[in-house]
This record gives structure tokens, C-alpha cells and sequence, in this order.
């Protein structure tokens, strides 16, 4: 007899093939599935495996930035608004600071915090204040009602509202877990680090309209040093990172390699009179096109003798033509080394704490454009600004190579 008062059949008498008639009122039990065998239905192909990494990845991302905006709105309206209720209502500035306007939504938070404190979800001291429970929306909603502490130190009210409108449509995703579009994604990015600069946390840096700081790469950085990217070959890298965004803002460009061809062959002449008239300082080193080092490197690619010598002549008589445009042809330097080539790099204001680089190594028998390619960030210009820490970073490495080479090097007259 079970539980229920029904009663069941007989465990171990009946087979398959039995004939025996289950008693009125028994209950029939269903035979477990054989060891091993998950339906169909259950398995996901390598297909499915992907698409769920993709969602995870791009909603791990839109969280970032979502995390980054909402502590720092929170922390402005901490700053602006608490001074002005908290020495009246004591704890209770923000349910004051809502007003009438606000008791729905701020009571709901009092009742989160009351049932986070006793379930014992509050992990850290520090966030056991109504203002830890409040949403974004629930923010903004405490900005928007305060804007005159708001309006001294934030320049135009439609841009931040207009970027937390672009937001919501992430935040409604991301917080129900529900597939996010790599286009909602961006623009999810671009909201936030706007919002970002707009609430004083951005920080304007060339690089940074360059190579924008990536949420992700700022907060697990240190997993990759100051490798910011990585492309197969050349091609891959002008598809994500053209030449123009490379070069077309540079107070600073020293470059090494072999022909330099990713400046003199994607770079036109014409905007690099306009970048050196505009103050920047270049300085180019090629390998002598007469050296030895030329010709054990034609060996190694399997060209015709002279060939790549007569490319990297080519180029320098064009960086020479250039140079001859100028009216102080002294900040367009251009030398050349007899040293066996190791990697090309070209250096953007690698002078300061904001500059990038693009590396390249020489392997045997693969030409410089199919090579992979390390995209290199100088360090400086990010989005949560912490303590400086040397982390002995691949950059300034690269840029101390450079001014060995160069001062071994003898000029292009």
C-alpha cells in the first residue's frame, strides 16, 4: 500500500510479456531508462554549445559596463544628494530624497534590503543602505528629481537621459537572461562609456578616441598584460583597426621593421605631410636595403634576388619625398640599420602614458603581411581608474628596443 493509499504492483514478479492483470486502484510504475541513454532531445551538438558561449559572452560583457554605470551613478547621487537630506532624516535621506513621487518604488527597495539583511544575502557591510538596493531606473529617477545639484557638474541633462534610454533595452535583457545582438551590444558600450565620461569617470585621452578602453579588457587585463588585441595577419588587423585610426591623430610615430609597408603602403603621403605640419614627430628606420641582412631574408621568403631590396629603396625614396615637403624636414627622421631583423613595431606616441603600438615578429617563410599581428596598449586612459602598478607590460619593452636600434642606426640623408 503506498502513501497515497493506492496500491502498487509487485516489483520483481512481473516481466516483460507478463499477462498479469494489474489489481483495480494499483498504481503503475514506470520502468527507469536504461543506463546511458539521454534522449536526443537533451544533447547539444556543437552548434548549440557555441551559441550559448556567444550569449554568455556578450551578456557578461553588457554587465560589465552596466555595473561600471550603475556604481558610479550611484556614488554621484551619494555625493550631490545625501548632503542634503541625510543631516535632517538621519538613514532614512533616501526614502525622503524619493519624495511622495517616489514611495512605491523606494519602499520596494527598503523591503529588498529587509529581506537581503535576513536571509543573510548582505555580504559586505557597506552596502546595507537603501541606496545599494536602487536600479538604474530607480537612479535616475533620484537624479532627474534633484537636477540642480545635478546641473553644476554634469553639462547636458538630454545626453545622460538619452544614454540610460539606450541602456535599458540591455539591462532588461542582460537581467533576464535572454539572448543580447552584438548590435545591441555596441551600442550598450558606446551608452556606458559616454555616460561614463559624462559622470566624470571617462578621462580624455587620445587613446582613448583612438583605441577606446574596453570595459573587459580594463577589469581582467592583467591576464594579458597590455596585449589588447590580436590579429592572424595584417589584413585582419587594417579590417578592425585601419591605418587612419592608427596614425591619423599621432603627436608621436616611431616605426622599425623591414619596408614599413603598413604605413608607407596604407598610409598616404599627402595625410602624412598634413600629421608631420600638425606637430607630430616621426622617426622611421628601415633595413638597409643594401645589407646582407636583405638578402638572407629574400632567402628565407624565396624571392629573386634583389627583390625585396628594391621594395624597401622604394619606400624610402617615397618617405624621402615626403620629407622633402616639409618645412622642418628635421621632425621627419629617417635611418637605416644593418642589424638581422627581428620584429616590426610601429609606435604611436609611445612617448606617454597613452600611446599604442603594433607589433609584428619575422617568422621564416611567411611574408610580414600574413604574420600575426599584437595590438599593444602604453598603459593610462582607463574607465575604473586604479592604483599605478608597473606591470612590466610588452611596450615599454618594444620602445626600449627601438632607441637601442635607432641609436645604432646611421641616417638617410
Amino acid at each position: 500500500m503506498g502513501s497515497g493509499g493506492l496500491e502498487l504492483p509487485p516489483g520483481d514478479e512481473g516481466h516483460e510479456g507478463d499477462t498479469a492483470e494489474v489489481q483495480p486502484g494499483a498504481v503503475s510504475l514506470a520502468r527507469p531508462m536504461e543506463t546511458g541513454s539521454i534522449g536526443p532531445e537533451l544533447d547539444w551538438d556543437a552548434g548549440a554549445w557555441q551559441e550559448v558561449r556567444t550569449r554568455a559572452q556578450r551578456a557578461g560583457r553588457a554587465y560589465i559596463w552596466l555595473n561600471l554605470v550603475e556604481q558610479r551613478l550611484r556614488a554621484v547621487v551619494s555625493a550631490l544628494v545625501r548632503p542634503i537630506y541625510e543631516p535632517v532624516h538621519g538613514d532614512d535621506w533616501v526614502v525622503a530624497a524619493a519624495g511622495p513621487a517616489g514611495q512605491e518604488w523606494v519602499q520596494r527597495a527598503v523591503a529588498v534590503r529587509e529581506v537581503s539583511r535576513r536571509k543573510g544575502y548582505l555580504l559586505d557591510p557597506a552596502d546595507d543602505n537603501v541606496l545599494s538596493f536602487l536600479t538604474l531606473p530607480q537612479l535616475r529617477e533620484l537624479m532627474v528629481q534633484h537636477w540642480p545639484c545635478f546641473e553644476p557638474y554634469v553639462d547636458d541633462r538630454r545626453d545622460v537621459e538619452l544614454a540610460l534610454d539606450e541602456l535599458e533595452v540591455t539591462r532588461n535583457v542582460v537581467s533576464r537572461n535572454r539572448a543580447l545582438s552584438e548590435a545591441v551590444l555596441n551600442q550598450a558600450e558606446r551608452a556606458s562609456a559616454r555616460l561614463l565620461e559624462m559622470l566624470g569617470a571617462g578621462g580624455d585621452v587620445p587613446s582613448g578616441r583612438r583605441l577606446p578602453v574596453d570595459a573587459v579588457e580594463d577589469l581582467v587585463g592583467d591576464r594579458y598584460g597590455d596585449v589588447v588585441a590580436v590579429h592572424p595577419d595584417r589584413v585582419r588587423l587594417l579590417r578592425q583597426f585601419p591605418a587612419e585610426d592608427i596614425f591619423g591623430a599621432a603627436r608621436r610615430l616611431d616605426a622599425i621593421g623591414i619596408g614599413l609597408n603598413l604605413l608607407v603602403q596604407n598610409f598616404s603621403g599627402r595625410r602624412l605631410v598634413r600629421l608631420a605640419e600638425a606637430g607630430c614627430r616621426v622617426r622611421l628606420l628601415f633595413l638597409n636595403p643594401a645589407s646582407s641582412a636583405v638578402k638572407r631574408r629574400e632567402r628565407e621568403l624565396g624571392l629573386k634576388r634583389g627583390e625585396l631590396g628594391r621594395a624597401v629603396e622604394m619606400n624610402i625614396l617615397h618617405m624621402r619625398r615626403v620629407r622633402a615637403r616639409l618645412r622642418d624636414p628635421g621632425a621627419f627622421e629617417i635611418q637605416v640599420y644593418d642589424e638581422t631583423p627581428r620584429f616590426t613595431a610601429y609606435l604611436v606616441d609611445g612617448d606617454g602614458s597613452d600611446g599604442i603600438a603594433v607589433v609584428q615578429s619575422y617568422m621564416r617563410r611567411i611574408r610580414g603581411m600574413e604574420a600575426p599581428v599584437l595590438v599593444l596598449r602604453g598603459g593610462g586612459g582607463r574607465v575604473v581608474r586604479a592604483d599605478p602598478v608597473d606591470e612590466g607590460g610588452l611596450f615599454p619593452t618594444y620602445r626600449e628596443e627601438f632607441e637601442l636600434s635607432w641609436a645604432d642606426s646611421r641616417p638617410v640623408s
